[in-house]
């Protein structure tokens, strides 16, 4: 029973190491086209961010420095920022988005002058790409925690469970053979003394 049991787990670990396998080279796949991405949304958000600067800078140039500081500190929250997780190759990972929080945000940017309105805009923009780039390298750090311990997990199975659950079958296996090769020679010996016995009989 032990033996068939060590036989049983062998399998079910060579099957669990093959899918943790499978999960790391999917988990792979997903990071190096997370990074892609990443890397693409860095680059936007740096030319954003340098047109959002532009459109301050003429701002202050029409409106003049006092308007503007005054108008940063009149403008309403225009969106409200909602936090989800989702399910990405087993990873909880964070999922960030932003929703319009009223009319009194849109009733602002009518009211402002024209060259405000269109850098709040900007850097509204800029804003999303910045939760864009956060979500995603968040996302990033978790598929790289989940590949390190997918490898490590595969590794011990690979290299210890297995190794170790096969050496108790061998083991096992020579005790059996140890065992057959004992009943082996009991069942000689009683079958000579028996035969030693009838020839002791008939004379």
């Amino acid at each position: 029973m032990e033996y068939l049991r060590t036989v049983r787990r062998i399998a079910m670990s060579r099957k669990g190491l093959k899918l943790l396998k499978l999960k790391r080279t999917a988990l792979i796949l997903e990071f190096f086209n997370m990074s892609k991405t990443v890397a693409s949304l860095r680059s936007g958000l740096q030319a954003k961010l340098a047109r959002g600067y532009e459109g301050i800078h003429n701002a202050e140039m029409f409106v003049g420095p006092l308007r503007l500081e005054y108008e940063s500190m009149r403008i309403p929250r225009i969106h409200q920022l909602t936090v989800k997780s989702k399910n990405v190759m087993g990873v909880r990972i964070p999922e960030l988005s932003t929703e319009a929080s009223g009319g009194a945000g849109q009733e602002y940017l009518v009211e402002v002058p024209v060259a405000i309105n269109q850098s709040i805009k900007a850097f509204q923009e800029v804003h999303q790409m910045v939760l864009d780039v956060a979500e995603k390298e968040t996302a990033l750090r978790k598929l790289l925690v989940e590949i390190e311990k997918t490898k490590r997990r595969s590794n011990a199975i690979e290299n210890v469970l297995i190794p170790r659950l096969e050496a108790n079958a061998r083991y096992i296996k020579l005790r059996f053979d140890e065992m057959e090769r004992e009943s082996f020679t009991k069942l000689k010996n009683v079958k000579r003394k028996m035969a030693k016995r009838k020839e002791s009989e008939h004379v």
